[in-house]
Order: structure tokens, then C-alpha cells, then sequence
């Protein structure tokens, strides 16, 4: 082989190394920029599920709230009717008692 020819092996040769670290640190700096930009979505997301939890529960603690309300009216209306009632059968059960008191 000639000297010339070596020379473009050579040449060829150092230019394939040359490209080959090249790609090898261009492969390394997008694994790391993927690395970065997966965990930077990953922290995008947990921060988005963070605050649809707490929207959920503040939908869900509103919700509790306004059936406890209509629970505590629907009690209050019962406790009134109930009174109602007491009151309208106070004088029978008052006449019973004296009834029962003075016959003793």
C-alpha cells in the first residue's frame, strides 16, 4: 500500500472516531435532557393530580354539607310535626292521668 493510501485510511479512520464521540456525546446529552424533561412531566403531573384531588374533595366536602343540611331540615320537620302532635294529644294524655290518679 501506498503512503498516500495509508494516509486516507488514517484519515478516515480518525474522522469515523471524530463522528463516533460526537454521536457518543450527543446520545448522552438527550438521555439527559430526557432524563430532565421526564421529570419535569412527572412533577407537572403530580402537581396537576395534587390539585384535582384537592378540587375533588372540596367537591365532595359541598356535596356532604348540602345533604347534612337537607338531613338536619328534614329533622327539624319531623321534630316538629312530632311536637305537633304531642301537643294536640297533651290534654287526652293529661285527662288519662288525672283519671287514673283519682280513681286510685
Amino acid at each position: 500500500m501506498s503512503l498516500e493510501a495509508i494516509e486516507t485510511v488514517n484519515k478516515a479512520e480518525n474522522e469515523n472516531k471524530a463522528r463516533k464521540a460526537t454521536a457518543e456525546q450527543e446520545a448522552k446529552e438527550r438521555i439527559a435532557q430526557a432524563e430532565k424533561n421526564g421529570l419535569a412531566l412527572l412533577e407537572q403531573m403530580r402537581s396537576q393530580a395534587a390539585e384535582e384531588s384537592k378540587r375533588l374533595l372540596r367537591e365532595a366536602e359541598g356535596r356532604a354539607e348540602e345533604r347534612c343540611a337537607k338531613i338536619r331540615e328534614g329533622t327539624a320537620q319531623e321534630c316538629e310535626a312530632l311536637a305537633g302532635q304531642a301537643k294536640t294529644h297533651m290534654s287526652e294524655a293529661v285527662e288519662r292521668i288525672v283519671g287514673k290518679v283519682v280513681k286510685q
